[in-house]
């Protein structure tokens, strides 16, 4: 190893080798070649022709890595290739450079990565031609949220940062809490690697703890509020510590944690922002902290940095292990496509803790402009926030906009500030999204498809025709393709599949090699779970799931046409349409409504309604359920896998009132 330190003191893995090593071997200039080196020949010529190749350093900087892993992988190659001794403390110098005992780091003193760390570091690998591919078009650069929180200090360290009902913040006052709040996580014994759960409001706190994280090279992990105990068990098992309110409405989540740490052998540490609790560490005393971080500790572009998990609206939740290479490069890329400046306030109307939430924080610190909070959200609050605040960017799904039109918020509310609105979380009904566009007196509507494995997949620019059920084009670096059952790519404008791949995409799934095995094609597209239509110019409207499809006596049909129409009956709110089993024709359709007011709608009425507006009798729903409120995700998407569940006679989950059959 250099310098004797172990492979978790530098994290290198396998994968990292597998990754790294073509272009490390290529261009370093401290390789050493045994036999036919131009140099220990003296051919001159030769030795002109050779490309001018780089350092150690040099080469660190270009692929998003340490100098000594970088280091690590050129010493493991060579090691492979010739039979030589080590001189660990000797390796670093290279190119002349003499030793001195203050460039030596005793190894004592040097962090490690912990089994979990190296598990997941492990988990990044990349076929090296793309590695290669990325750095060279620029979608993988030095990205890290502790660069660019530097970078944004020192352009205009007065600059806002954060803004909201508590108060603000600017650049270089974040800067330094989140470095003490750093210096708090350290002395609790938090290292680079470890995972910290997060489940916190859109708040300052979110901030300083997102930051804090990063800077000491650890990984967060997202907890959306509502969740309780069933579900904080499952995506709290990876970490080490959790950081959470006292008190959240009537629940007490930091104290709900405390109570699972018998069943979570990871967990260390449960952190309380609020009101003390017994057994949890104070927020604010670790905010107290003095700073006296490493000067060499902080992360590098090639690591870890979130560990998010599916929505799970048709399965179980997924680890997603996501680096800051390919998800702060797809936002740098992406914000001039945005028109994203500096002089910007951006709200998110999406919680934090979901990845398009985060997004609109990696766009405001790629280009060092603000966010506006909204702690949570409610139609009243969105539209005073916007009218008091007046943000220039809007983050939102069609969830949020439904609620506030529903209100009367929509025709009255003054959104005059707004230069750009991006919904996304599932696709916006062409009424609403016209609805909401013709309010915008000097903005933009755009539409923007993500996932938790990608980021930022597909968007509309701002100017853009407005195309109210586009999802956009690829963002840069993606590639997008539709294609049919046997992966065989489709024309243009044929319903298929929609797989993508690019800088962006994550490289599979933490320890679920189930799922990975059918998340990518043999040619290493990744199979998203949508339908799609992409017109000639490349254009791309998601029309629904795969795993909505429903098969009628083998007649299949995508069901989002009929739930458009019934949504847009005058005595339902929502509307959603599941297959349920059915002896005789394999699967019908069930439609599950939320009613507008008292006046429930019979689905002899439903079916007359669609039939009058040209739907076939093959897609008539043929049961109908009327429900208080449809079971969501965080943003606002239909969990469909919660209402097959029901009609599947659940006992666990509420009745629902059934108006009968249709045959």
């Amino acid at each position: 190893m250099p310098r004797g330190l172990r492979l978790e003191q530098i994290g290198v893995t396998e994968a990292m080798v597998a990754s790294y090593a073509d272009f490390i071997w290529e261009h370093s200039n401290n390789v050493q070649v045994r036999h036919g080196d131009p140099v220990r020949l003296l051919q001159f010529e030769a030795i002109e022709r050779q490309p001018s190749n780089l350092t150690d350093q040099q080469m660190a900087e270009i692929l998003g890595l340490s100098r000594d892993q970088v280091l690590q992988i050129r010493v493991t190659l060579e090691a492979r290739s010739y039979h030589r001794h080590r001189y660990s403390r000797l390796y670093e110098l290279g190119g002349h450079r003499r030793f001195r005992s203050e460039r030596f780091v005793p190894h004592e003193s040097r962090d490690r990565y912990g089994p979990e760390a190296m598990a997941l570091r492990n988990s990044l690998r990349y076929d090296p031609a793309l590695v290669r591919k990325y750095i060279e078009n620029g979608c993988w650069a030095e990205d890290t949220l502790t660069l660019w929180l530097s970078r944004n200090v020192a352009r205009d360290a007065l600059r806002l940062a954060v803004s909201g009902p508590s108060g603000e913040l600017s650049y270089r006052e974040l800067a330094g809490r989140s470095e003490r709040f750093a210096q708090g996580l350290r002395l609790l014994g938090v290292r680079a690697g470890d995972v910290v759960s997060l489940q916190l409001p859109n708040i300052p706190e979110f901030f300083i703890a997102y930051l804090a994280i990063a800077r000491l090279g650890a990984v967060m992990s997202t907890v959306h509020m509502p969740y309780r105990s069933a579900e904080i068990q499952t995506l709290v098992k990876h970490s080490r510590a959790y950081i959470g309110l006292s008190r959240w409405k009537d629940c007490e989540p930091a104290a709900e944690v405390l109570a699972l740490r018998g069943d979570l052998p990871a967990l260390e540490h449960v952190i309380a922002l609020g009101d003390p609790v017994p057994g949890a560490t104070s927020f604010s005393d670790l905010l107290r902290s003095e700073p006296d971080l490493p000067g060499d500790l902080g992360p590098v572009p090639a690591d870890p940095f979130l560990l998010l998990f599916t929505s799970g609206t048709s399965s179980s939740p997924k680890a997603v292990p996501l680096s800051y290479q390919m998800t702060l490069g797809n936002a740098r890329t992406s914000a001039p496509e945005h028109g994203l400046r500096a002089d910007d306030l951006i709200l998110s109307a999406a919680p934090y803790t979901h990845l398009f939430g985060l997004y609109s924080i990696h766009l405001a610190m790629s280009v060092g402009a603000g966010n506006l909070l909204l702690p949570q959200f409610s139609p009243p609050e969105l539209l005073a926030a916007i009218e008091r605040y007046r943000p220039t960017a809007l983050f939102t799904a069609p969830a949020h906009l439904a609620a506030l039109e529903n209100a009367g918020l929509l025709e009255s509310g003054d959104f005059s500030s707004l230069r750009l609105v991006v919904v996304s979380g599932s696709p916006c009904p062409a009424r609403l999204a016209r609805a909401v566009a013709a309010r915008l007196s000097n903005g933009a509507f755009t539409q923007l498809w993500g996932m938790t494995e990608l980021q930022a997949g597909l968007f509309t620019r701002p100017n853009d025709p407005l195309e109210v059920e586009a999802a956009g084009r690829p963002s840069p670096g993606a590639e997008v393709r539709i294609a049919g059952l046997d992966d065989a790519v489709l024309p243009a404008d044929r319903e298929g599949e929609l797989q993508i791949r690019g800088s962006l995409l994550f490289p599979g799934y933490f320890r679920n090699d189930e799922a990975n095995r059918g998340a990518f094609t043999p040619d290493a597209w990744f199979r998203t779970g949508d339908l799609a239509i992409m017109d000639a110019s490349g254009n791309v409207r998601i029309t629904g799931r795969t795993k909505d499809i429903i098969n009628r006596g083998g007649v299949k049909y995508n069901p989002v046409d009929v739930e458009d129409l019934i949504g847009a009956h005058p005595k339902v709110l929502q509307a959603a349409v599941v297959a349920y089993p059915d002896p005789v024709l394999g699967e019908k359709a069930c439609c599950f409504v939320v009613v507008k007011g008292e006046d429930a709608p019979t689905l002899p009425e439903l079916c007359a309604y669609l039939t009058e507006r040209g739907i076939s009798k093959v897609k008539l729903p043929e049961r109908l359920e009327i429900i208080d409120a449809m079971p969501m995700t965080p943003t606002r998407k239909v969990i469909k896998a919660r209402l097959r569940e029901r009609l599947l006679g659940d006992a666990s989950r509420p009745p629902v009132r059934r108006e009968g059959d249709r045959r």
